[in-house]
């Protein structure tokens, strides 16, 4: 059965915003309680399925993600037991762990199922109570979602490698994350100081060609900003810390600190409404 009041898509100035992080088509989105194996308890996301991930923000109007769930791998969905009255329950069993979900009445559960289950089985499910129209739905979206497989395969390598940077970082045309920024320490930390409401973490150019800069602001007992050098290493980036971290691609080393922080590191990000109104501001968004 399809839910009577299905919840409203989060607003078109933060779907451009998230399409900035990740370029995966959007199938399906709604409030999710989601509890993960380093939980203590359920917490409470507004979940967009894109591709086959699971994209888990604080609230709908939120830009950036707290945190994200692969379920390429997926071994099964398994229904469990419920409590609470018109609520489904149900967890995603993959290689590493398990994660426990649970939606706000049963109805929500049943489309939830339903997607998932499409996208990672590669065929719409016959076990879910769906309307009719909530069918075609799964059909058109096992269509897209086999064809964005299939072009993933036939892209080749050398055009999904990302450039190295040369010299001028504005000149690099691979994707960068949403909050980079080709501006100086300095500038960075006017930003986030002058506007901690966009965020409080900032990507920038390191002090050659061959580096980048992590530039956060954290206020535990008064406001702080450090700085974290990032070494590009091949084709991988390493954050230097007291035990070095090693990771594929810019993008995760936001992800990391986003991570290692429980949401609590946002990445600083512009919108077109909020750049037009601020004046003087020393942002330079790499184009």
């Amino acid at each position: 059965m399809m839910a009577k009041n299905p919840p409203k898509p989060a607003p078109r100035r933060i779907f451009q915003e998230r399409l900035k992080i990740t370029a995966l088509p959007l199938y399906f989105e709604g409030f999710l309680l989601v509890k993960r194996s380093e939980y203590q308890e359920y917490k409470h996301y507004w979940t967009e399925l894109r591709g086959t991930t699971l994209f888990f923000y604080s609230d709908k109007k939120s830009p950036t993600y707290v945190d994200k769930l692969d379920l390429i791998d997926l071994t099964c969905l398994t229904d469990q037991n419920s409590t609470v009255k018109n609520c489904a329950k149900f967890t995603l069993v993959l290689p590493k762990e398990e994660v426990q979900l649970k939606t706000e009445n049963t109805e929500s559960g049943e489309e939830w199922r339903g997607f998932i289950l499409t996208v990672t089985e590669l065929s719409v499910p016959q076990h879910v109570s769906l309307l009719p129209g909530q069918v075609i739905r799964l059909r058109e979206v096992l269509e897209r979602e086999r064809k964005r497989r299939i072009e993933t395969e036939q892209t080749p390598s050398s055009a999904v490698e990302k450039k190295e940077p040369t010299g001028d970082y504005a000149d690099v045309l691979s994707p960068m994350p949403a909050c980079f920024y080709t501006v100086s320490r300095k500038e960075a930390t006017e930003m986030l100081e002058k506007n901690p409401s966009l965020g409080n973490m900032i990507l920038r150019p390191g002090s050659d060609s061959k580096s980048y800069s992590i530039t956060i602001r954290q206020e535990i007992d008064m406001p702080r900003i450090k700085h974290y050098k990032v070494m590009s290493v091949g084709k991988n980036y390493t954050i230097e810390l007291e035990k070095p971290v090693t990771l594929p691609n810019l993008f995760s080393v936001v992800d990391y600190f986003m991570k290692e922080t429980r949401g609590n590191l946002r990445p600083f990000i512009y919108s077109a409404d909020e750049t037009s109104e601020t004046e003087g501001s020393p942002v330079t968004p790499l184009k």
